[in-house]
């Protein structure tokens, strides 16, 4: 690895720890911002018992008290203690919701690269052929459609006209159908990203001479093509994996996977500031991260790329 490749990943690192910052700075001035407080909405509470509450989780003290001592929690892990969930800490209930959204996410970003990279080579190969055609119908027809609109079909034909897979995604099988509904999307999009961009490294001067010299076609398509083909698809996982998980907010709660998704939604509903702010810096900085990778990974597919 060069030295330009490590100055490269390190401003590309410093730009994600400013990132994650702003991230956790505005989200605590806004979640402040807000009209009332986390315990307004409670019934038969006095005036004394809301000011003990907020004494105890410090709410009393000034904003910028306030800022500072929970950005000093957040660099040590601690996001504090759920306002609604007496006894359970933020960083708890996070870890637990990861779990089961990294698990849904990870077989939802794996089915849409592999699939989707397959299905774009073999639309590119055998381009103005029936199975082009087939194909290029599904993806356009898969990518006008929401993960939320594609779970709701699946809900009403798997779980309703024919029972064979459980609504219920804590069930044994019950993560197909959310994978699935998540994975569709981007396997779409990969698939007419990896054809698009085949053909163009196809009709390209070297991949001419590589034919005319004889080569196999198996190795021009899978050691010339494909390799050159891949760094859009690459520069698409970034985002691809920011929209499995806000794609995942609505998904997890239609097939009630208890995931990050779900826990962001009924912290919002509950007003459990703490584990709201803990949400968003938690997806955020998966995004964030994920954009890192993709970035760095460029060298790995083709060294020739300048990194600046």
């Amino acid at each position: 690895m060069t030295s330009k490749t490590l100055f490269y990943i390190f401003k590309r690192l410093l730009l994600a720890l400013l990132t994650i910052f702003l991230v956790i700075t505005i989200t605590f001035f806004v979640m402040n911002v807000i009209p009332g407080g986390p315990f307004n909405s409670e019934k038969g509470v006095s005036q004394r018992t809301k000011e003990a509450l907020d004494k105890k989780y410090g709410l009393d003290k000034p904003l910028i008290v306030q800022y500072f001592n929970y950005l000093g929690g957040v660099l040590k892990l601690d996001f504090g203690e759920s306002l609604k969930r007496t006894g359970s800490s933020v960083g708890q209930i996070l870890l637990e919701g990861l779990g089961n959204s990294a698990k849904l996410g990870l077989c939802a970003a794996g089915i849409a690269i592999v699939f989707g990279i397959l299905f774009g080579t073999v639309a590119a190969v055998f381009r103005g052929k029936w199975i082009d055609k087939v194909i290029m119908i599904f993806t356009t027809g898969s990518v006008a459609m929401p993960s939320f609109v594609i779970g709701t079909l699946l809900l009403i034909i798997f779980c309703l006209l024919v029972p064979i897979l459980p609504p219920n995604g804590a069930e044994p099988g019950g993560l197909v159908l959310p994978v699935i509904s998540l994975a569709l999307y981007p396997t779409s999009y990969i698939t007419r990203l990896t054809r698009s961009s085949m053909l163009d490294v196809l009709g390209q001067d070297f991949i001419r001479t590589a034919k005319a010299k004889g080569v196999s076609r198996g190795k021009v398509i899978f050691k010339h093509t494909l390799r050159n083909a891949l760094i859009p698809v690459i520069t698409y996982i970034g985002p691809m994996i920011a929209y499995i998980v806000t794609g995942s907010l609505v998904v997890e709660q239609i097939f009630s996977v208890p995931g990050l998704g779900r826990e962001f939604t009924s912290s919002i509903i509950n007003r459990d500031y703490t584990l709201i702010m803990g949400t968003t810096i938690v997806l955020a900085t998966l995004v964030v991260i994920m954009n890192l990778v993709s970035d760095i990974l460029y060298t790995v597919v083709d060294p020739r790329i300048d990194l600046n």
